[in-house]
């Protein structure tokens, strides 16, 4: 990347957002807007349209409306390669812009966001486009007298909700699978990081997808969420985000259609550092990375440390070292390594997880403050807390920011037992040169990934999902085309 072109990216001007219903851009029926905040500076950087329920019901008709008269699902499979085809590439040649745009309205370090938005984006596209022509009906095996088919079709009005950390990515998860598959999709992003998607959203429709198929309202979720969780024409229902937003969208469910629902809901991962561990070194940079990167605000994000106890005070410290060298500031400069707090509202629930911990009897061994005042954006010291009880606050409460959770353990059976103490079953990761023992506990740990020796890095051949309170479902790979699809059974006497 070239510094020079990215300066040259970060001062351009970006115009006042509005909803994009019907292939063509409107304001809210209101005509009211939001303020775009930067969290590199706490400054304006534009507006956008502040949805009203009207709005909400107005994309998704526009939705319906193109899910009836077949404008893309009616398409020959190849058709719809072509166009997300063209689409991946689009995202790919704008990754610079998409990537700097991005990072100026969530705070994501540049060096993570190139490859984690526009490149990771550009490739999920691109692995649904190729999958779309090769998922077959099946042939059920019946009496002679009677042919029994099997058929897969789209489910119809796909609603996503996409959060503030990774848009571009997690936008993708959710597009890719449910417009290869034939549907039309209504997208609300995140209040505090539009502006990335709501391009990609242009790019699709540059790239040759028909009016009405991919519509996309911004504005408050209490509003244009709800209105999307309790409309009666929404058929699936997709979430990234809280728990209580989770919940609150099946009560939605509930109350209307009782549109299936699929949450990805975070967790408070458990990495599990045994003193046989290949290599502590690289353990303890992966660890350091796997909770500091993107300031912690990672779904899968290592935030609780569990130490064997005779090696926790030297690799603690290790840890701590390599956190040291991690530079915090600016996002949108090639050598930091944490970018900023995607808003002051996060950044101060952050910092009140940090004084729970010490009043609960942690200790903070490093960070714990705000940092980099004179900018006015919103950035935090990357923290150590050891000490930390498996019932404490902080080994309970997802934090989505940059704080680490250490708890010593003495044997393999209290490991498992720590790690499967909270609510949560999204990630988690083992460290350990003993064959057996990393079976044992990929077997044991509740989660719906597990790393051994190493965190983070799984592909897009691979579904990502949770069980517990992290949700149900799974974004990623071929198993993420069954949220999107209907199974249609033609019983056919002959």
């Amino acid at each position: 990347m070239d510094q020079s072109k990215i300066d040259a990216l970060r001062v351009r001007p970006v115009f006042p957002q509005l909803h994009l219903i019907d292939g063509k851009p409107v304001p809210a029926s209101d005509g009211a807007t939001m303020d775009v905040l930067s969290p590199l500076d706490g400054q304006v950087l534009t507006t956008m349209a502040k949805g009203t329920a009207a709005d909400m019901e107005s994309a998704i008709a526009s939705a319906r409306a193109a899910f009836d008269d077949r404008r893309w699902a009616g398409q020959p499979p190849a058709a719809r390669k072509k166009v997300l085809l063209k689409w991946a590439d689009l995202i790919e040649s704008n990754a610079l812009e998409l990537a700097v745009l991005g990072v100026r309205d969530n705070g994501t370090e540049i060096g993570m966001a190139i490859k984690a938005e526009p490149g990771s984006a550009a490739g999920t596209i691109r692995y649904y486009a190729e999958a779309l022509d090769k998922v077959y009906g099946e042939i059920a095996p019946t009496q002679s007298d009677v042919l029994g088919l099997i058929q897969k079709e789209p489910v119809g009005v796909v609603g996503a909700i996409i959060p503030w950390n990774f848009p571009l990515m997690i936008g993708a998860w959710k597009l890719g699978p449910a417009l290869a598959m034939g549907n039309s999709v209504v997208l609300k992003p995140a209040e505090t990081a539009s502006l990335s998607l709501m391009r990609m959203v242009e790019l699709a429709h540059e790239a040759g997808l028909p009016p009405g198929v991919l519509n996309a309202v911004t504005g408050e979720g209490a509003v244009v969420g709800e209105a999307m969780g309790l409309s009666m024409d929404v058929d699936v229902l997709v979430f990234t985000g809280s728990g209580s937003t989770g919940r609150r969208l099946m009560e939605y469910s509930a109350r209307s259609n009782m549109k299936r629902v699929y949450l990805e809901l975070g967790g408070k991962s458990p990495n599990i550092i045994f003193a046989d561990a290949p290599d502590l070194e690289e353990a303890a940079k992966v660890t350091a990375h796997g909770i500091f990167r993107n300031a912690g605000q990672v779904c899968v994000a290592g935030s609780r440390l569990l130490v064997e106890a005779s090696i926790h005070d030297e690799f603690v410290s290790k840890v701590a070292e390599v956190a040291k060298g991690m530079q915090v500031g600016d996002p949108l400069s090639l050598q930091t390594a944490i970018g900023a707090v995607n808003s002051d509202r996060q950044l101060d629930q952050n910092l009140g997880f940090v004084e729970t911990a010490s009043a609960e009897g942690g200790q903070i061994i490093m960070g714990g403050n705000r940092i980099l005042h004179e900018t006015g954006g919103y950035f935090m010291e990357p923290t150590i807390v050891t000490g930390v009880t498996p019932d404490a606050t902080l080994a309970q409460k997802e934090v989505f920011g940059p704080v680490l959770a250490v708890t010593a353990f003495d044997t393999e059976e209290d490991a498992i037992r720590i790690a499967n103490s909270t609510v949560y079953g999204l990630a988690g990761a083992v460290w350990t040169s003993n064959l057996s023992r990393a079976h044992r506990v990929l077997r044991d740990v509740r989660t719906g990934v597990m790393h051994v020796n190493t965190y983070g890095g799984a592909d897009g051949t691979v579904p990502l999902g949770g069980v517990g309170q992290s949700g149900n479902g799974h974004d990623k790979s071929l198993y993420a085309l069954e949220k999107y699809i209907n199974l249609k059974t033609a019983w056919i006497k002959l």
